[in-house]
């Protein structure tokens, strides 16, 4: 009898590992097929199985999910990645073609548009920000005469917060437009950018799964203009009604998008008008925010994801209400990183549930204000948010690092 294999489309530095384990957990076998499987480590460290295949060919992959099925009973196919959605409408293709449980691809696809995905929403009477689609230098000046500074100026596709920056000021809106659409940034299609008026208040994330919100984060941010996660805390604090009226808009944006089958991620801003929908990623969300769910209220999105695609029931009930928050680590030059330390000691303070860090000794950093600009984390949950915020701030206190700024230009 053929053994169960799960299929994954590439990995990812922070759920791979946790999906892998989860696999493995529930009797199946993992098998990646990235068009770089060395550039995840933890493939290469455990010795798993994985092809090479160029996984933008749909084809390609559909000819080596076949070869596998020679050899395997194939139970689902899923790909996690929060870096090109696109990736995953493919993993829906995939899934159709091989009559396997997965996410629409259509809808995908239509999310990964943010300026079609603002217009499906706000036909639907969701509240979104003001917002236009711009091709060109002209265009985003008379649409920001339109909405009115300060504005976000973003890709309409993309993800990590890469070439998102607020404009405060002409200066900065046509420094960052003459970004966007220069050589720095890189298009995988032809460019067209967002302008957003900026919608100010405190940032929530809905995590979704099949029509029930299960948890709502609050994520602070570094210094404006950009946006790069300093901290994220599970469950956000908010009153019932708060934490309602955020439940009831993000469960609103599944018709609009034709979404509703597995894991949603819905990021709002608590504004003047109430909750005010930002964007939705038809996805389980990249990162920390699994884990702290799963410290939070004992749910592991992660198997029970794994669970609805081998059409299994899944299991979505809390076990308990705890407060998890994870404080990622910035630095605030670039430069060689000369040494990091402390993370051992961070790891063995009681309460702190994890510690990563990401980069190593001699390696080159250059910040790009997005999500590359993290170096680290650390996750400490405990009863009360009180409690957890003193864990934090006490494992965070022992980690330390040093950076040697480049020598300037012509030396």
């Amino acid at each position: 009898m053929a053994r169960s294999a799960l299929i994954l489309v590439e990995g990812h530095r922070g759920s791979g590992p946790r999906y892998i384990n989860a696999i493995q957990h529930l009797g199946l076998k993992p098998i990646t097929l990235s068009s770089d499987p060395t550039q995840y480590e933890y493939i290469m460290s455990e010795n798993l199985e994985a092809i090479r295949v160029d996984t933008d060919n749909i084809d390609d992959m559909i000819h080596e999910c076949s070869r596998l099925r020679a050899s395997y009973d194939i139970a689902g196919i899923t790909g996690f990645t929060d870096i090109d959605e696109l990736l995953y409408a493919k993993v829906g293709k995939l899934c159709q073609y091989f009559d396997l449980y997965g996410p629409n691809p259509e809808s995908i696809e239509r999310c990964c548009d943010k300026y079609t995905q603002h217009q499906l929403l706000a036909d639907s009477g969701v509240p979104v920000p003001a917002y236009r689609l711009a091709l060109n230098a002209a265009d985003v000046e008379s649409a920001t005469a339109e909405i009115g500074l300060p504005v976000i100026l973003k890709p309409a596709a993309g993800s990590g917060s890469t070439g998102v920056r607020l404009c405060r000021t002409l200066d900065e809106l046509a420094e960052h437009t003459t970004h966007l659409l220069g050589e720095k940034h890189l298009w995988q299609s032809t460019p067209r950018i967002l302008v957003e008026e900026f919608a100010q208040g405190p940032f929530y994330s809905a995590h979704i799964m099949g029509d029930e919100v299960i948890a709502i984060g609050a994520g602070d941010f570094g210094r404006p203009p950009h946006f790069v996660f300093r901290e994220v805390t599970c469950p956000a604090p908010l009153t019932d009604d708060e934490h309602d009226r955020i439940a009831d808009v993000s469960l609103s944006c599944l018709p609009a998008l034709g979404l509703g089958w597995g894991p949603t991620n819905v990021e709002l801003r608590w504004t003047k008008r109430g909750p005010v929908v930002i964007e939705v990623n038809p996805r389980l969300s990249g990162g920390v925010d699994p884990q702290l769910v799963q410290l939070a209220y004992g749910v592991d999105l992660i198997t029970e994801h794994i669970k609805l695609i081998l059409g299994d029931e899944w299991d979505l009930r809390r076990r308990h209400t705890h407060t998890a928050t994870a404080r990622f680590l910035i630095p605030d030059r670039d430069g060689i990183l000369d040494w990091i330390s402390g993370d051992s000691r961070a790891a063995a303070v009681p309460g702190v549930a994890g510690v990563e860090l990401y980069v190593k000794p001699k390696t080159p950093i250059v910040r790009k204000s997005d999500y590359r600009d993290m170096i680290g984390h650390v996750i400490a949950a405990s009863p009360s948010q009180a409690q957890t915020e003193a864990i934090l701030k006490s494992a965070v206190d022992l980690i330390d690092w040093s950076i040697t700024p480049f020598p300037p230009l012509g030396e």
